[in-house]
């Protein structure tokens, strides 16, 4: 009979953890496919995109982490095929195309002013008649960049220095009304309708209630953690804890959910109704700063015991480990920081630094990690 997932150990609620977000399966020995990466998203829920490409863009980690080697171009393919899909569901991130319905409360809450985003809210309310004129461009005339469309007529100074054109297109995603086909050249969002993006049975898809869309993320949230505090519950799709409490306690009378104590958290877990602890697990792997497995800061501390903060915006002169560093794993264990970076022009994988934890010996470590940088390389088309 398999275990009542009534108390956890720490090592148990690990296992839970590392095989909810698919270290629980061998990478495949021949190239991974498309088909692969698309099980993966539905896997994992939600994947995270960062734009910084030192070593490279951060949404195809944690891809390489699970998979190892697979199509670089596997995004935007299964993107092209409809499958995935880009909203905030995380930060910005690319999702499994089935759950859009969820995310269609926090879209109307955008457009009818209930959620407010800084920038884009008040962008619209002093400019309704500009945005509405963008959103009928591109309703007739098909897709398109915000560089297709730019109003600007000075140099752009920073990252976020939008012209009138670039905020109106980004409210139009924000609010639902436009969506993205994938990206450019330039690593831009492409923009169209969700008739145009979206497959049929998605787009006439009922809509559920604020309430019961909620829920359903709180579901897919425990299922892909393993096992989680209400903060871990919430934060894997960015709800806040005060929102989700009481439908936390409906999914444990209605069953979905169980409480259980893990030994040393302070806070009460949850585990879905059909957890169960792997047979085994495959669990060695460089990882993205931004992989849903480390993305949650006081989670890896209670889990992993790890404390791992990005300092790509410390000044280089207070930086710790480095300026893109990932954490390294190995059998489960968090057991050092490599800082990389993907010298292109010269193809090769440049190591900075390797840090080791806390009472982990170099040498131990030293075969795992060099094997996991020669499949990176490799992957990368480094030589």
């Amino acid at each position: 009979m398999p275990k009542r997932l009534d108390e956890l150990t720490i090592v148990e609620a690990r296992s839970l953890a590392l095989a909810a977000q698919g270290f629980d399966q061998p990478r495949t020995k021949s190239k991974s496919s498309t088909s692969d990466v698309v099980a993966l998203f539905t896997k994992l829920g939600v994947v995270q995109i960062d734009s910084v490409n030192v070593l490279v863009r951060s949404q195809e980690l944690p891809l390489f982490s699970r998979l190892g080697n697979h199509d670089r171009n596997a995004i935007s393919k299964a993107t092209e095929l409809r499958k995935i899909f880009e909203y905030w569901g995380h930060e910005a991130a690319h999702l499994p195309v089935e759950i859009q319905p969820l995310f269609r409360w926090k879209m109307n809450a955008a457009r009818t002013g209930r959620l407010k985003h800084w920038g884009l809210t008040s962008f619209y309310v002093e400019n309704k008649a500009f945005v509405k004129r963008i959103l009928k461009h591109v309703e007739v005339n098909g897709s398109t960049s915000a560089r297709e469309l730019s109003t600007r007529t000075t140099k752009k100074s920073s990252w976020w220095d939008w012209d009138k054109s670039k905020t109106a297109l980004e409210y139009l995603f924000l609010t639902g009304q436009l969506m993205s086909r994938g990206r450019g050249t330039d690593f831009a969002r492409i923009y169209d309708t969700p008739e145009r993006v979206l497959p049929k049975k998605v787009l006439d898809a009922p809509t559920p209630t604020e309430h019961d869309a909620r829920k359903q993320l709180l579901v897919r949230s425990a299922i892909a953690q393993g096992v989680a505090t209400i903060g871990d519950l919430a934060d894997y799709y960015r709800q806040k804890p005060a929102a989700v409490k009481q439908l936390i306690t409906e999914l444990v009378e209605e069953g979905g959910l169980r409480a259980v104590a893990v030994d040393g958290w302070q806070e009460k877990a949850f585990v879905h109704r059909s957890a169960k602890l792997p047979k085994k697990l495959y669990a060695t792997a460089l990882l993205s700063p931004f992989d849903s497995l480390v993305w949650c800061r006081p989670r890896n501390e209670r889990l992993f015991d790890f404390h791992y903060r990005i300092e790509i915006y410390t000044p280089k002169e207070k930086r710790k480990f480095g300026y893109y560093v990932l954490p390294f794993m190995m059998n489960g264990q968090m057991v050092g920081r490599v800082d990389l970076k993907a010298d292109r022009e010269n193809s090769k994988l440049l190591v900075h630094s390797v840090h080791t934890e806390k009472g982990i010996k170099r040498s131990a470590i030293n075969d795992a990690l060099t094997a996991e940088l020669r499949l990176m390389a490799g992957w990368l088309g480094l030589r």
